[in-house]
């Protein structure tokens, strides 16, 4: 064979190897990049979703403790942020927030509670009906961050 046709074909061979080493990596990298800013929207739309919630519970928990009778749109508003984090969110994240769709609603039943009481359940804590909840969604978004 000629030696001149051998480097000819080893430049070739170098010459496609380069550039599908090119292509490939490109193609990784852009992959890569789409991950990562997927991950960021997923979370962001995530935070917006728990603020959502932690919102309209924390409105329907402070009518529950003064009424004895639902707010049946709240109530919806909130069971509808419920269903969206169906979609979206680790089973321990839903199972915290229907727990405090929960509590909300026994509280319903219960009978209304003063100031008095309401500073004394701010001083030991019972008030807050979001910790597990609260938890929950840091452990999430933190796996996000991965």
């Amino acid at each position: 064979m000629d030696p001149s046709i051998v480097t000819a074909l080893a430049a070739l061979a170098g010459a496609v190897i380069g550039s599908l080493t090119s292509v490939v990596a490109s193609s990784l990298a852009q992959r890569k990049q789409a991950h990562a800013q997927w991950i960021t929207q997923e979370r962001l739309r995530r935070q917006e979703l728990y603020k959502e919630f932690i919102e309209e519970a924390t409105k329907c928990h402070i009518d529950a403790l003064q009424h004895n009778e639902g707010d049946i749109p709240a109530l919806v508003v909130l069971y509808s942020k419920i269903g969206r984090m169906r979609t979206l969110s680790s089973p321990k994240v839903i199972h915290s927030a229907e727990q405090i769709g929960k509590k909300i609603l026994d509280t319903y039943s219960q009978p209304n509670k003063t100031f008095r009481e309401l500073r004394d359940m701010v001083s030991n804590q019972s008030i807050d009906i979001f910790r597990d909840f609260s938890e929950a969604c840091r452990e999430e978004l933190e796996a996000l961050r991965v």
